[in-house]
């Protein structure tokens, strides 16, 4: 008899993050013996958690299809509600929910935190007697997760696509920067990526052969705020201008840190960014240029804008979904989807499954030896690594009278068949 199935996300999303959603449904329908109705936490755990179930089979097949081109989590929604082992009652809840909705399929999409969740619900599942299969999706532009031999994920999905969105964008800035640097010699750009360098150093693929005055700052650097001042103007001797990428979490000092529900310093809210306390540094210190440096914080629009996106990525991220359906139906409780590269000089990867303790609360730091000896570049062999995720064309994104045409999701909702309930956290 078929069981339904809950699809869920969490954390922030990426630009491909709803192909790896239409991936599972499209697969869930192809085994109506296996799998019946598709419903979607709305805001992640937290819609579990409230009972708020959208129903994605309710969905007309053209805007489920919509779905590969439509960036970050708009449709189904996403959260940062982690469910901790101290919280008793939301696990219960979970299970409540479960039941009283005929679940026996659990999907989650997300990075290490999403991946915790996804193992403590199949854990608890298992532990309750409760015929449930959870499966981890994996999902996080800073390409985090799992470990630093990359035998657990080679990559995660979206990490291509914000790679490539840097690559793009320091090509762009390179040209303002030459056109402008009498006045403006030194530019800062702030890239996301609290912890973990990948993203800045995805900016070296817009100057593979080093032509560009281009200095890259990693959180793993650890290069100090007066060793950056004395490399720019170094910089600034040799070529006249400068273009600094760096990570948002550089230690810049004291930015007013905010942390999210997560428990990770959100830059985005703090109260004033690093690339502004570089810049300060820089122009109160002085600077070997006549004119002064000047920076910009590239926002959401790093996980939210389509336009950007890799077509490898997105095709990996769909695949991924299916392969998360396929782990599901064949191997049953506790896995996550996995992508492994394959070795040899052609780039391909194969599909596979992981298990979810593995993965859950991971955290891989970009390694030793891809940083340049200077600390301030990259090697080649990361350029080898990332360059086949940033793809060769454009995506091509569906326009109506100028305007983008995203997947419009109906808010057709599940009856609720229990009480409201308020989740711990809250």
């Amino acid at each position: 008899m078929a069981k339904n199935v809950i699809v869920a996300q969490s954390g922030g999303p990426s630009p491909v993050i709803n192909n790896s959603l239409r991936g599972i449904v499209e697969t869930c329908k192809q085994f109506p013996d296996v799998f019946g109705k598709v419903y979607a936490g709305w805001h992640g755990i937290e819609g579990v958690l409230k009972e708020e179930l959208l129903d994605l089979s309710a969905q007309s097949e053209e805007e489920i299809a919509l779905l590969r081109t439509t960036p970050a989590a708009g449709s189904i929604g996403t959260c940062r509600y982690k469910l901790k082992d101290k919280q008793v009652k939301d696990f219960a809840r979970v299970m409540e929910v479960i039941k009283a909705h005929d679940v026996g399929y659990f999907f989650y999409i997300g990075g290490n935190d999403s991946q915790h969740t996804a193992f403590k619900v199949s854990e608890l599942a298992s532990e309750s007697g409760i015929e449930l299969v959870a499966t981890g999706v994996p999902k996080t532009i800073d390409n985090d997760v799992g470990d630093s031999e990359f035998k657990l994920i080679d990559h995660t999905p979206g990490y291509g696509s914000v790679a490539r969105y840097w690559s793009h964008i320091v090509q762009c800035a390179e040209e303002e920067n030459r056109g402008s640097s009498p006045a403006d010699p030194v530019l800062v750009l702030q890239a996301m990526g609290r912890k973990i360098g990948y993203i800045p150093a995805a900016a070296r693929l817009a100057d593979p052969k080093r032509e560009m005055p281009l200095q890259i700052y990693m959180t793993e650097s650890n290069v100090t705020l007066e060793n950056l001042a004395d490399n720019v103007n170094d910089q600034l001797v040799r070529d006249g201008r400068c273009i600094v990428v760096i990570s948002e979490g550089f230690d810049a000092g004291s930015v007013g840190e905010v942390k999210d529900a997560f428990g990770h310093t959100s830059f985005g809210s703090s109260k004033m960014s690093v690339f502004q306390k570089v810049v300060n540094y820089l122009n109160e210190t002085g600077i070997k240029a006549k004119g002064a440096a000047r920076g910009q914080v590239s926002g959401t629009d790093q996980r939210d804008t389509m336009i950007y996106a890799s077509t490898v990525d997105l095709d990996e991220a769909y695949k991924v979904g299916q392969k998360a359906v396929e782990v599901a139906m064949k191997d049953g409780n506790g896995w996550m989807a996995t992508i492994l590269r394959e070795p040899g000089l052609i780039y391909t990867v194969k599909y596979d499954k992981v298990p979810l303790q593995k993965v859950a609360l991971s955290e891989r730091f970009f390694p030793e030896k891809w940083i340049a000896p200077n600390r301030i570049d990259v090697t080649d062999e990361f350029l080898n690594y990332v360059r086949p995720l940033i793809g060769e064309d454009w995506v091509s994104v569906p326009m109506i009278n100028g305007r983008q045409r995203f997947a419009q999701i109906k808010p057709i909702f599940a009856e609720k068949k229990l009480p409201d309930y308020t989740p711990e956290a809250k």
